[in-house]
């Protein structure tokens, strides 16, 4: 559903949501303007139409021993589903990995990968990179900061 389709009290109740998921239900009654039922119905209805797709924790990576974050570029090889498929059903298995990205452009897939330090970082890209052979090539950039920006409501 586009944005431009959310009317106002969605809107806010989307901002307090992604300011905070873990917001009471009648905080979020309170701070949006409607009754907490009202609250409670168009939650779960952003959920049923897909707006929301999760509620999730937001964890400091070097409070769990991975303080270490960096990009990798990968080009495949070749472009064949059955290794587009498998290439990504490897990765996302993989400890240290946070996010993927299957994309268009010179670069197929971008991993965002947590790693405890270089020498770990490095045993990484040459184990489950470097050494596949459908791997044609990667790229890593090592992340100084991380800020979250406002997201898609500019909130």
């Amino acid at each position: 559903m586009p944005n431009d389709e959310l009317d106002p009290v969605d809107q806010r109740i989307l901002e307090r949501l992604v300011a905070n998921a873990r917001i009471s239900n009648a905080r979020l009654a309170a701070e949006v303007g409607v009754a907490p039922s009202t609250a409670l119905t168009r939650v779960r209805g952003l959920v049923e139409r897909g707006v929301i797709k999760g509620f999730h924790a937001e964890v400091d990576q070097a409070a769990v021993g991975r303080p270490l974050q960096a990009f990798i570029a990968v080009r495949l090889s070749a472009h064949s589903r059955e290794q587009i498929d498998a290439f990504t059903e490897r990765v996302y298995g993989l400890p240290g990995v946070q996010s993927i990205f299957h994309m268009t452009g010179e670069t197929d897939y971008l991993l965002l990968v947590a790693a405890r330090d270089a020498a770990d970082l490095r045993e990484f890209v040459v184990e489950h990179l470097a050494s596949n052979p459908a791997v044609a090539h990667a790229q890593t950039n090592l992340v100084y900061e991380h800020v979250r920006g406002p997201g898609l409501l500019g909130l």
